[in-house]
């Protein structure tokens, strides 16, 4: 028998039902906020206003998980850091209705940074170098860490043992994974013991809100422990030239708050990888959920799976190049 999508019972009434029992009372009008991993909503209030509902995918995280994610953009939001934090609803930040676990946020509007501005560049550094700063204040007690165990052989043990990959190309694509890890490996070495930082751990250009007023930091869902390297490759894009020019303006506004350690340059493209590897597996350990087949609807096909090992294989030449330098 086929198990219950994780989200079925989650109807337009369960949420209004969800945010009355927070002491919200909806004037029914719902926005679904584009979240694949978590159910986002904003939510017309009928005293006036806006929030945004975030109900978190069963099974994910526990709840002492959450709560750490929580205490953490708490922690920045009152250092003057602009994080979107979760609002007290009271007795604390999660809540739970009708089997699903709840958060609500301010509603913060805003736009895309535009990535290809100086001045852009060096604003996000600074922020991100503040948020750096206050976590290296302190470890997670219980939020995993990034590393190639979590997001690389794991992930890819577990795409081998549920069997996504086309019987003909499982040989190519192991033998491109398994040369991968060991390039990531290497390149761990080459950086020598690191450390470790409370991350944002998913810093790309979708989880920031610009306003004329500056960025605001969203969705710290992924929040993990791990190198500094893991906030900053998602903002560069381009060839190693444009990567090193944009990577320097980054550290420009970063240095003044936080110290960038030079060697973890050599994790750019090894991040990268055990991201490509962690998100395949992330689809597919998703595909139980109508919501995934619908949005990745090329995920799973015979050119889906040559891609990613063409894709692997030009990652391992990236990692045997020398380290990025900035300009």
């Amino acid at each position: 028998m086929t198990a219950p999508a994780p989200y079925a019972g989650l109807t337009p009434e369960t949420v209004l039902d969800a945010l009355e029992s927070a002491g919200m009372r909806g004037d029914g009008r719902l926005l679904a906020l584009n979240s694949y991993e978590n159910r986002v909503y904003q939510a017309w209030l009928e005293e006036g206003g806006s929030v945004v509902a975030k109900f978190y995918r069963p099974g994910r995280w526990s709840d002492a998980q959450i709560l750490e994610e929580h205490a953490f953009v708490q922690e920045l939001a009152a250092r003057e850091i602009p994080a979107v934090a979760p609002l007290d609803l009271g007795g604390g930040t999660l809540r739970a209705h009708a089997g699903f676990r709840f958060a609500v946020f301010p509603r913060r509007g805003g736009r895309t940074p535009e990535l290809e501005d100086d001045d852009t560049l060096r604003w996000l550094g600074r922020f991100i170098g503040r948020i750096h700063a206050v976590g290296a204040t302190r470890a997670f007690a219980v939020r995993p860490a990034l590393d190639a165990e979590s997001f690389g052989r794991e992930p890819r043990d577990w795409l081998l043992e549920h069997g996504f990959l086309p019987p003909d190309l499982v040989a190519a694509w192991r033998s491109a994974a398994d040369r991968a890890l060991e390039a990531v490996a290497r390149c761990y070495e080459r950086a020598g013991p690191l450390r470790s930082l409370r991350l944002h751990g998913d810093c790309h250009a979708g989880n920031v809100l610009w306003t004329d007023a500056g960025p605001h930091f969203v969705d710290f869902d992924d929040a993990r422990s791990g190198p500094a390297m893991q906030d900053l490759w998602m903002l560069l894009s381009g060839d190693r030239a444009s990567m090193a020019q944009q990577l320097g303006l980054v550290l420009e506004g970063y240095r003044p708050f936080f110290d960038f350690e030079q060697r973890e340059l050599c994790l750019l493209e090894a991040l990268r990888t055990l991201r490509l590897l962690h998100y395949s597996a992330w689809i597919a350990r998703r595909w139980d959920d109508p919501a995934f087949p619908a949005a990745f609807p090329w995920f799973n096909t015979q050119r889906y799976w040559q891609d990613r090992i063409l894709e692997l294989r030009e990652q391992i030449a990236l990692m045997q190049e020398p380290a990025l330098e900035t300009l």
